[in-house]
Order: C-alpha cells, then sequence, then structure tokens
C-alpha cells in the first residue's frame, strides 16, 4: 500500500492564495479577534485575524475584506493565536500507540506535526517498518515526517536484532516524500572513528541538504568535536548545563528533552534562563513519552509548560516548539508560524502559561475543539505477519534461566547492572552471590535480581543471562518485548518458574509488557504490532498501562516508569552496562564481557 500525501505545495496554491490576501477572492475559513503569537518578531499582537485558503495562510491582520459569503468564521475572543507545535525528535512506538492512535491524543494536546525516528520498528522489519508507520502517518492530520533511522542494529558487533540497515538503504529512504533527515547516529563512536556505514549515511543525508539528527551522552570534547565535524547537527542527549552551553557554542542544535521518565529541562534550560544565550538554536522534544503520560500532562505542550515554569518567556518557549524546529529541518517555507503562505496549523489559548489549547486546526480544518477531536481519522491495517513477530525456538522452561557457575567455590564474584531511577543511564557495579549446586544464585534481599535476553526474531533459542540491580523487586516477574533497540525478549524476576511463565505469556501475546506473580498474570500491555505498538485507542492503552504499573508496585518495584527503564537496560550505546542476547555489554569499554568477575 502506497499512500500519498495529498497537500498541496505551495507553488500549487499560491495564486489563489494571493488573490485571497487582496480580496479578490474569498477566504474558506477566518479566525478573528485574536492575540497573536509573532514567533519572528517575539511580540504579541492584539485584535488579530488570520484568514485561510487551501490549507494555508492568506492573510495575517484586519481580514475583513477575505470574507464573503461562504466564509466559515470562527471568533478567537481574544485568545491567543499560537503555531501548531512541532516535536523535532520523538519515538511513536514509545507510547505504545499506533501512529493514528498517537496522532489523535498529540493533536489533542497541540502537536500538529512530529518528526518520528522510527528505529524501533526498523529493528524488527527494517525498512518495511519504517515504510508502513511513514504512511500510516501520511494520511493523518497530524503532519508525519520521519528521520530515517541511522543504526540499525544499534551496534553491529553487541546484539541482533530482527533486520537490518546500510548506506543504500537509507540513500533510497531519504528520496521518500517527507522523510527530512537521518534518524538520531547513536553510534557515535562509529562516527568519530570513521566506521563506514555511518560515514556513508551521513555523506548521503548531507548530499541531499537533510539534517543529520545526533545522539551525544558522552563528555569528551574531542569526541564531540569530531562528531560535530563529521556532519551530526544536532543532540538530545544533553542532561547537564555544561554540556548544553558546550554545544550551542559549537554551533550545535539542541534539542532539550522532557520525556515520561528523562527530565532534562530544569538542568539544561539554565543556558537560556541564567546564562542568556541566544535561543535559535535550541528546541524542546519529547523523546519518549508514555501514555499515562499523554492523559495527565500533555505531549509537547508539556515540554513548553515546563521551560515556562522554569522561568523562560511564553513566546520564547513556544519559538523553541515551532519556529526553530522549522528551520532546523529547512521547512519554515510551510511550517512553525503563522505567516501568509504556512500551513495552517494554529491553536487557540487561553493562557499561555497553562499552554492548554481549546481549539486546534490543522491544514485550515478545526480537528479539536470542546475537548473533543471532531473529524474522522482514517483507519490504516498492519500486515499480519507483522502483528505475529515473536519467534522463539521453542516454548521457554524453569531451567532455562539457570545460571551455571565455573567456579568451584561456595560464592563468587558477578557484574551487575544498576539502574538509576528515571535516567537512561546505568552503572556498573559487583555483587557476590551464593553457589548452589553449581548454579548461581540471585539475591533478593540485596535486590540482586535474575535478568534475561532472549532472541524473539530468528527463533535461535539463544538467551543471555545476567544480574540488575534497583528495581527492588520482592516477587514475581516482568517480561518486555519492548527492549530498545534491537526488541528482544526481555525477562527479569526473583524465581525461574515466574521468569518462564511471563516470557511464554508475552510470546502468545504477540508481545507487549507484562508482570506474573505465582504463574499468574497480574496485568499485561498488549503490542501486536511489531511487539513495540498497541492496535488500541488510547483511553484502553492508559487504564492497561495503570494497572500494569500498580503490578509492579505489587511486586515491590517503587519506580516512576519503571518498566520504561526495564526497556532500557538493553541499549547498549547507553553508559555504562547493558545486556543483550549475547551477553553483558560493557559501553565504556564496546565489548562484551562475562558474567562472573575475575574475582
Amino acid at each position: 500500500m502506497r499512500i500519498t500525501n495529498k497537500r498541496k505545495k505551495l507553488y500549487e496554491v499560491s495564486q489563489r492564495l494571493s488573490k485571497v490576501a487582496r480580496g479578490v477572492e474569498k477566504a474558506d475559513l477566518v479566525i478573528k479577534n485574536g492575540t497573536l503569537v509573532n514567533v519572528f518578531s517575539g511580540e504579541l499582537l492584539k485584535h488579530m485575524d488570520i484568514s485561510i485558503s487551501e490549507g494555508r495562510i492568506a492573510y495575517v491582520g484586519n481580514a475583513d475584506h477575505t470574507i464573503g459569503d461562504h466564509t466559515e468564521i470562527i471568533d478567537a475572543n481574544n485568545q491567543y493565536l499560537v503555531p501548531g507545535f512541532l516535536d523535532a525528535h520523538m519515538h511513536v512506538e514509545s507510547t505504545m500507540l499506533s501512529v493514528t492512535q498517537f496522532a489523535k491524543a498529540a493533536i489533542a494536546k497541540g502537536t500538529t506535526g512530529i518528526f518520528m525516528d522510527p528505529h524501533e520498528i526498523a529493528n524488527v522489519f527494517g525498512v518495511e517498518g519504517v515504510q508502513l508507520m511513514h504512511e500510516e502517518g501520511q494520511q493523518l492530520p497530524l503532519k508525519v515526517y520521519t528521520t530515517f533511522p541511522s543504526c540499525v542494529p544499534a551496534t553491529t558487533d553487541m546484539e541482533d536484532a530482527g533486520a537490518s540497515l546500510g548506506v543504500e538503504d537509507i540513500k533510497a529512504g531519504l528520496q521518500w516524500d517527507n522523510v527530512a533527515g537521518l534518524g538520531e547516529v547513536m553510534n557515535f563512536p562509529g562516527v568519530v572513528y570513521g566506521d563506514p556505514t555511518m560515514s556513508g549515511e551521513i555523506e548521503e543525508t548531507m548530499k541531499v541538504n537533510k539534517a543529520v539528527t545526533g545522539h551525544f551522552p558522552d563528555e569528551d570534547n574531542h569526541l564531540l568535536q569530531a562528531y560535530i565535524a563529521s556532519g551530526v547537527t544536532s543532540d538530545h542527549e544533553t542532561v547537564t548545563r555544561e554540556q548544553g552551553l558546550e554545544k550551542v557554542r559549537l554551533g550545535m542544535h539542541l534539542m532539550i528533552r522532557e520525556g515520561s521518565a528523562w527530565h532534562d529541562v530544569k538542568e539544561v534550560i539554565k543556558i537560556v534562563t541564567e546564562d542568556k544565550v541566544n535561543t535559535d538554536n535550541i528546541s524542546l522534544v519529547t523523546d519518549d513519552v508514555y501514555p499515562q503520560t499523554l492523559i495527565e500532562k500533555g505531549h509537547l505542550n508539556h515540554v513548553v509548560r515546563r521551560a515556562i515554569e522554569e522561568g523562560v518567556d511564553p513566546v520564547t518557549a513556544i519559538q523553541m516548539a515551532t519556529i526553530n524546529v522549522a528551520r532546523y529541518f529547512k521547512l519554515d517555507q510551510d511550517l512553525g508560524a503563522i505567516a501568509p503562505g504556512k500551513y495552517a496549523d494554529i491553536l487557540l489559548m487561553e493562557d499561555l502559561n497553562k499552554v492548554e489549547p481549546s481549539t486546534v486546526v490543522t491544514d485550515g480544518e478545526v480537528i479539536f475543539e470542546n475537548e473533543k477531536i471532531v473529524k474522522p481519522f482514517p483507519e490504516f491495517i498492519y500486515p499480519e505477519h507483522v502483528r505475529n513477530s515473536i519467534h522463539l525456538k521453542s516454548t521457554l522452561k524453569p531451567e532455562d534461566f539457570l545460571l551455571h557457575s565455573e567456579s568451584k567455590q561456595a560464592k563468587t564474584g558477578v557484574n551487575v547492572i544498576k539502574i538509576i531511577e528515571n535516567s537512561a543511564r546505568t552503572e556498573k557495579m559487583t555483587a557476590i552471590l551464593k553457589i548452589v549446586d553449581g548454579v548461581i544464585r540471585p539475591d533478593v534481599e540485596k535486590d540482586i535480581i535474575q535478568l534475561a535476553c532472549i532472541d524473539r526474531h530468528h527463533a535461535s533459542g539463544q538467551i543471555s543471562l545476567a544480574y540488575a540491580h534497583g528495581f527492588q523487586l520482592k516477587k514475581g516477574a516482568v517480561a518486555s518485548t519492548v527492549a530498545h533497540d534491537s526488541h528482544n525478549l526481555l525477562v527479569m524476576g526473583t524465581n525461574k518458574e515466574d521468569m518462564a511463565f511471563a516470557a511464554n505469556e508475552l510470546a502468545k501475546m504477540g508481545g507487549g509488557m507484562i508482570v506474573v506473580e505465582d504463574q499468574k498474570v497480574l496485568a499485561r500491555v498488549s503490542m501486536p504490532i511489531a511487539g513495540l505498538m498497541s492496535d488500541q485507542p488510547l483511553e484502553t492503552v492508559v487504564k492497561e498501562v495503570q494497572q500494569l504499573e500498580e503490578a509492579w508496585k505489587d511486586i515491590g518495584c517503587p519506580l516512576n516508569a519503571p518498566f520504561m527503564t526495564f526497556s532500557l537496560i538493553a541499549l547498549p550505546v547507553i553508559p555504562e552496562i547493558r545486556i543483550s542476547n549475547r551477553g553483558i555489554v560493557d559501553v565504556t569499554e564496546f565489548m562484551l564481557i562475562q558474567v562472573e568477575t575475575e574475582s
């Protein structure tokens, strides 16, 4: 199925817009009497009208001369007129929703355009997965731009994904309509040390003058400057004020992130509120949000609100979620502002500090008003094989989760993955565990919990075993096929019986997340689309996620969004230590290490 976006290019409608602006022809829609948030000048302009035709803006000002007998009129009643928000970096898969269901939630919160990096589904289904999500997005009132995934798999020697993408795949994908650039280049060592695949992908992107989006969590200045010199132009992994200053000073487009589990605004925004840097090269992004956040806090409007709460002027915060994004992706002829020629993506707001739209217009049509979506969204059906993506060699047994020791002693040292709440990072630690009948035993009392990563793409039967610290489980087990970035089957638990049960139940569901105790399901979120996304409406998924959160608490975990942290424990490109289907990865050394320590 090939879906072509029906939005008209500016050159196709420019003469019509010109005639409406002059009053020769009449507008389709006029929004009257609002206070315009002008993201070019930084002004708030009262008593402004907006004339719209062909889905684009024809005139801004007193628009009486553009009103005809058939012109629809909306009285803004002195509300603020705000450009629709643009999320410069996000993963739709992290919302657990299909692109369609996410679009409904996002538009209701004022997001009218996204730049999604679908590298999660790419790790499962390659180009086909990217194309399916991209095409689903092209039929929606939400403007969906894609940054073509760059690191699939995230590393070539540390894990096995369901698919891989190479330079030729990226070269072809960059030619698709509304592909805006290269997805976050996570393999920064590969970039700076000249890996031919990374270099080739960046070169192909630069050749077509599109954005090379980045991912740089390291603090080495030499590596950072080599990374920028290689052609990468942005970063969303900044967590400190000092890092933010350094990147802005080097000309990098700084994306400040506020997701469900990663809260970077409070610290990084200080470069704006205290250091007073120029904000033209700064954007606000979500990266990863889950359904509960969409309902309770919002989407990009929540990030804008957080910036305002930290002391940023509201108009400046809005600029960082609109025109700055459009300019970065070289799409400011169409997006990012309320001005003649731009797409008519407009928010009506009572209060700039609260950042809650009362009405959302996209392409000149009212999509959201009176607290509900008022236009139908088209349906998109994923192929059956995409909904059947869990391929295990055989049913898992409790003994598959026994880790045998090479030591002849009663105890042994082990490497442990220590997680950090509300952080994508982990720390490497060690622990001493008992050996019983040749098997290393976890220590629940000391919060040393059994961890496993199982190949779910190739039915190889491959299982790696390790230990985690920080989740504080007291009983039961959890499992997830959302396991960034290769999305193998992750299992963690206090006993081997519950671990096997959780893994097998999740496979039967077609993927998702699950919590079990005494071989009974406490909660589950079914995600049959590639094992990553639900096919259900937002409200259903929110309810399932709420039950999942409660179930995590029931088995002892007190953390915020623990399933988000759990899903990242397999991501071998963020320091310090991870698990993959091949074993434990020391990310600082980029090498596989043994579970047992030499001591």
